[in-house]
């Protein structure tokens, strides 16, 4: 790593024969090693890439990502340096570089104590892998005795994965979700964001997405409502989301956390501008503006409809932004945050609006960080948790008491905390509910 190559290059005096030497041992060693955990030898030849998949070697890639990038970044400065005359530009060149170092150094041993884990080896062997990588990667990729836990390139393997997948049938009424994976491609690799994920939502009721950081709320709500499709079979009230999505579209409402409002407009407008993209264009004037109003009243806009948008409130504007997705009348609603910035009678409120809405036969999807003071205005809860292997799964879906019985925990903020990894502060308890729930799910 960078920081090794800087450290050696004072010890040995940076002639260029050791540098080569080192470097070619080096390589070596983690040519051996990449193929111990799977990985393809040849990513042993690509500079600051063989960081990254040293880093999935230790189950690490999140550091991976920071030790090759900076690797990168002091190349280049390296090469800029060749060209630059000013010695103002050359000392802030400097100082970048010992940044970068320190950087990389922090990450680089936590890349190493990863390494020690899988391999079951003493922590003391970070301090070679700082200072003399070479050898340990040599010595790793040479000897029997050194061989890693579980292999890089393959999701881990746990009895999680034997007993998910049990797809849940379609309904005429109703959302069913059948997610079988969402994927991504980050760092030359397939990453799973979700898997096996199944479940089916009565109209009317009001539910709690939960999760901790990390743990795929969003990407679900984004494969639910199609605007990040999935590996995946989502029907709402019998139509196919994914099939039919420019018909389906309307049925849903989706608001985001941030608010898509132009503040010169007022109120007035900026639900007028919504409903000729959300209502059928061979809806009258008479109609759109009557459906406006009524929109308005629902949510208590009407005293301040001429107001500009950045005179609003926060409450005001987080009651505009819903307005907006309401104007269609949508069967699904699905609310990122709503009651963020909010205090806790204004959060209040703006979910006992909510609750009116699923009251109406609407299904209401809400995440929100402060789930406790408004429970009891919700019919189920979701659980999402981060497996073994950091990808969402589903760790409970039902009504609010028997998720209190499943977790044996009174309050949602103590559900996250258990399923939250030991590293973030929680019980890292989340493959055993995972597990558990699959179990509940087939009977």
């Amino acid at each position: 790593m960078m920081v090794v190559e800087v450290l050696l290059n004072m010890y040995f005096g940076g002639t260029e024969i050791s540098s080569i030497l080192r470097t070619s041992l080096y390589v070596f060693g983690l040519w051996l090693m990449f193929g111990k955990s799977g990985l393809k030898n040849w990513w042993a030849l690509c500079p600051w890439a063989r960081e990254y998949m040293l880093a999935r070697c230790a189950g690490r890639e999140a550091e991976g990502r920071i030790t090759s990038i900076t690797s990168f970044l002091s190349s280049m400065l390296s090469v800029i340096a060749i060209f630059v005359r000013s010695e103002t530009v050359m000392i802030a060149l400097g100082l970048f570089s010992l940044i970068l170092i320190f950087i990389n150094l922090i990450y680089g041993i936590r890349v190493y104590s990863g390494l020690t884990e899988v391999y079951h080896v003493s922590k003391w062997w970070i301090v070679p892998w700082i200072f003399v990588d070479f050898i340990p990667a040599v010595l790793w990729g040479l000897l029997k005795k050194y061989q890693p836990e579980w292999k890089a390139e393959e999701i881990r393997r746990t009895s999680l994965d034997i007993i998910q997948g049990h797809d849940v049938q379609g309904m005429e009424e109703g959302l069913t979700v059948n997610l079988d994976e969402r994927t991504a491609t980050e760092f030359f690799q397939k990453k799973y964001l979700l898997r096996d994920i199944h479940m089916y939502i009565q109209p009317g009721h009001m539910v709690l997405l939960l999760g901790g950081s990390g743990a795929g709320k969003t990407t679900f709500l984004n494969a639910v409502n199609g605007y990040e499709k999935a590996k995946a079979k989502v029907t709402l009230n019998g139509g196919d989301i994914y099939a039919d999505y420019k018909k389906m579209q309307y049925e849903i409402g989706f608001v985001p956390q941030q608010e898509l409002m132009r503040g010169k407009d007022t109120v007035y407008h900026t639900l007028m501008d919504a409903s000729l993209l959300r209502l059928p264009m061979s809806l009258s004037a008479s109609d759109r503006k009557a459906r406006v109003e009524e929109v308005m009243d629902i949510f208590g806009l009407g005293p301040v409809k001429n107001n500009l948008v950045e005179k609003l409130s926060g409450g005001q504007k987080k009651r505009a932004s819903i307005a907006m997705e309401f104007i269609s009348n949508p069967s699904l609603f699905i609310l990122d945050e709503p009651d963020s910035g909010l205090d806790g009678v204004m959060a209040r409120e703006l979910m006992e609006q909510l609750r009116v809405i699923a009251d109406q036969g609407k299904i209401v999807i809400v995440i929100t960080h402060t789930p406790d003071r408004v429970i009891d205005l919700f019919d189920d809860v979701i659980v999402l948790a981060k497996d073994v292997n950091r990808t969402g799964r589903l760790a409970y879906y039902g009504p609010i008491t028997e998720a209190r019985e499943f977790f044996e925990k009174e309050k949602m903020e103590q559900i996250v905390m258990a399923i939250n990894r030991k590293e973030e502060g929680g019980e890292g308890r989340a493959d055993e509910y995972i597990e558990r729930f699959a179990e509940v799910q087939h009977g």
